[in-house]
């Protein structure tokens, strides 16, 4: 029903107007008497089969929601409810800012993609806090946390480490964005040692907590070998816990959409299909280069349980969805786990 129905009603819409509408109308539908038993009960696929346990935390299911899709902390717990089992909030930075000029979101219906510059849109630290406290998260929660715009790289640090101190109370882990290709000179700081210096001082306030939080770097899909060789030697010198595999790519190979609508749209990540096997080209690579011995989530491209059983069988411990949430619907983690069961 959803691809016949409901995702052709919603293609009718500008795609960032939309998802705020369907974002404000998920929590009131939620609320309805008996939804959310229903829901529990259509949507989730619950096994001992599809548990991990990763960074000390246990995951009912490897199935999650990347960051990017519930950037205001409101839908969580929905998601959960929709058989997600965790949900990365945000990006987050320390203060409120509105992003990039409308409009910053843009679908390709073609190549089952997406655009979009949105420039790390969010209502800060203390609005993430505050609804945090307000719904408690019923779901493990990421916090994928950045700086705000108008802060220079010189001083980036000091954004992520405010983050970071804020939120630690708040979220199961976190999460470093240092890749997105929407937020001016950002991916400067994917510089070895721009990455390390942000990494260091985050991990100096870390090791100080009982217990410190597991802390992941997100990259680019757009890496070469060896800028991943020094994005292993990063997480092995910081004692960070993981890897997100992939962010948005900033290049537009290989599409299906005509080439005037690519130029009218402009800049901006591309996610979808377009870069499902540039990421799990970048997982299977990070996973034999360390033997597997630094967790990966896998992200990019996951439309189907096909597409998440080849991010898992590269070596990726837990997969998310975003794209692909948009395109198939909020199925798709029953879905997804449902045929992890049959294989």
């Amino acid at each position: 029903m959803y691809k016949r129905i409901i995702r052709p009603l919603l293609f009718t819409f500008p795609p960032e107007g939309i998802h705020r509408a369907v974002a404000k109308l998920l929590p009131v539908f939620f609320a309805i008497p008996g939804i959310k038993p229903l829901m529990r009960k259509t949507m989730v696929v619950r096994d001992p089969r599809l548990e991990r346990k990763l960074f000390g935390l246990r995951f009912p299911n490897p199935v999650g929601v990347a960051a990017g899709f519930d950037k205001e902390v409101s839908l969580y717990n929905e998601l959960g409810y929709m058989g997600f089992s965790h949900v990365e909030i945000g990006t987050i930075t320390p203060g409120a800012q509105a992003g990039n000029p409308k409009p910053r979101l843009f679908r390709l219906p073609e190549d089952q993609a997406l655009i979009n510059r949105m420039g790390f849109n969010n209502l800060g630290v203390e609005d993430c806090i505050t609804k945090l406290k307000k719904k408690n998260p019923q779901i493990i929660i990421g916090g994928n946390i950045g700086k705000n715009t108008s802060t220079p790289n010189e001083k980036a640090a000091d954004d992520y480490c405010f983050c970071f101190g804020k939120l630690f109370s708040f979220v199961d882990y976190f999460v470093i964005n240092v890749s997105c290709p929407n937020i001016k000179d950002l991916q400067k700081l994917q510089d070895k040692d721009e990455t390390l210096k942000i990494l260091h001082a985050i991990q100096d306030i870390n090791k100080a907590k009982d217990p410190p939080k597991p802390v992941l770097l997100k990259i680019s899909p757009d890496l070469s070998h060896g800028q991943l060789d020094d994005i292993i030697d990063i997480i092995r010198e910081t004692g960070l816990q993981g890897i997100v595999a992939t962010n948005t790519s900033p290049l537009r190979e290989n599409l299906q959409t005509p080439r005037k609508k690519i130029s009218d749209i402009g800049q901006g990540g591309l996610s979808g299909r377009p870069i499902k096997h540039k990421s799990t080209r970048t997982i299977a690579y990070l996973h034999k280069k360390t033997g597997g011995t630094i967790p990966i989530i896998g992200a990019g491209g996951i439309f189907s349980a096909a597409d998440a059983i080849e991010k898992l069988q590269a070596g990726a411990s837990l997969v998310q969805v975003y794209t692909g949430f948009i395109y198939q619907g909020p199925g798709i983690a029953k879905q997804i786990n449902s045929h992890l069961l049959k294989k």
